[in-house]
């Protein structure tokens, strides 16, 4: 039984090159087209923490709020 060999040209380094960029030229060009989408996204959640950070602050801040009441006689 023989094994025939396929010849096989050697990837020399611009095919490589050549092969990488254009992987970074559609990868770049994905997240151009959704950088607006993403920023918003972005946006809505980082005021949302503060909004919710800022009410639970208030609820804890009630409930171990002391009032002291002064009566003079």
């Amino acid at each position: 039984m023989t094994v025939a060999t396929e010849t096989e040209t050697p990837t020399s380094k611009e095919d490589l090159r050549e092969t990488l960029q254009s992987f970074q030229d559609g990868l770049r060009g994905a997240i151009d087209d959704r950088r607006q989408t993403l920023v918003t996204v972005g946006a809505v959640v980082g005021v949302t923490v503060v909004v919710v950070a800022y009410l639970l602050g208030r609820r804890v801040g009630r409930r171990r709020t002391t009032f002291v009441e002064i009566r003079r006689v």
